[in-house]
């Protein structure tokens, strides 16, 4: 499921016939010559700026392609990553510190915080108003996803309710939505757009989100070999990012119409009023914030408490932010 921004050789030779290509310093490179990268990311709304990054042309501006690598949650692409079939993803802290623990992945930015798109919805039938009332329910929760270890691990804890009070139904993200309006499961632990399209058509009732429990900040991780290997690919991906990012904040009808396409196209029946709901959830700023590092801590406690891993990350091996100083320098 790639693409590729590269010539045939027939091809150069038939533009340069045609006089395509001028034979001077100041022509732009042929796209021949653009660095392919493989990018990972999930068709939920956290990676919908990677997605509208790679739809953007902010890649070729900056001398790359790219090969695309969709899967329902970012913690399939950070298995992808870890086996390394994908060079690039983007994921919650808690996938990232797995990822780390496995596979040394690096985070090279952290992309957005996505604590207000995640969220338990009910059943509206059930008028469900407390997580407390989940006992003893069947609830659709991706296993293994950053959503559903914070659901797991913090939420239901703090509402009294541990492994054994609720039946946990094992599914990905995108399958739901139908589960819930088919009444096979009484509630969902989801992100967006799948909330509000449960909402939008009566079928489900927001419980609560989890930006007050976790803000949930979401990372662009990459392998080791190729921040080692490619680093002036690196830093032109972050600069093409700052893009990105500039354009979410100065023009995002622009972003909407990108990113509700893809939806659309996938024949998600949602209108356009829902999905700027669910896309104004999503906030982006690629960057390091200074705060990060108790963040990750702390997560990393949990997860080890949990045996998710054997030991908490050399934050300074784990976290680049030197990589986003750089791009940032050089925009």
């Amino acid at each position: 499921m790639g693409r590729h921004f590269e010539l045939t050789r027939r091809q150069w030779l038939a533009a340069a016939g045609a006089g395509a290509f001028a034979i001077n310093l100041g022509s732009p490179r042929p796209a021949a010559a653009l660095e392919t990268i493989r990018q990972g990311y999930q068709t939920n709304i956290w990676g919908m700026p990677t997605y509208y990054l790679m739809k953007s042309g902010y890649l070729e501006k900056h001398g790359l392609a790219f090969e695309e690598f969709a899967v329902p949650s970012g913690n399939l692409t950070m298995q992808q990553m870890v086996a390394r079939q994908v060079d690039l993803g983007t994921y919650a802290g808690q996938s990232f510190i797995i990822g780390h623990a496995k596979g040394g992945l690096i985070a090279i930015a952290l992309i957005e915080h996505v604590g207000k798109t995640a969220r338990i919805t009910t059943r509206k039938d059930l008028n469900i108003t407390k997580v407390e009332e989940l006992r003893g329910r069947k609830i659709a929760n991706q296993t293994g996803s950053s959503v559903g270890n914070v659901f797991v691990d913090t939420i239901m804890p703090q509402h009294g309710l541990k492994k054994g009070d609720y039946q946990e139904v094992r599914m990905d993200v995108n399958n739901m939505v139908a589960a819930l309006a088919a009444k096979t499961v009484d509630a969902m632990v989801n992100v967006e757009p799948y909330n509000v399209i449960a909402v939008a058509d009566g079928i489900g009732s927001d419980l609560m989100e989890f930006s007050g429990v976790d803000p949930m900040p979401v990372f662009m991780a990459a392998t080791p070999e190729f921040v080692d290997k490619k680093p002036d690919a690196t830093i032109a991906y972050l600069r093409a990012w700052l893009d990105v990012a500039r354009d979410f904040k100065e023009n995002p009808k622009k972003v909407a119409d990108v990113i509700y396409g893809f939806y659309a196209d996938k024949g998600y029946k949602m209108s356009i009023e829902s999905f700027t709901t669910a896309l104004s959830r999503v906030e982006v700023n690629p960057g390091f914030p200074g705060d990060l590092k108790p963040y990750m801590q702390q997560q990393a406690e949990i997860l080890l408490q949990d045996k998710k891993i054997d030991a908490i990350p050399d934050w300074n091996k784990a976290l680049r932010p030197d990589l986003m100083e750089r791009a940032r320098s050089n925009a």
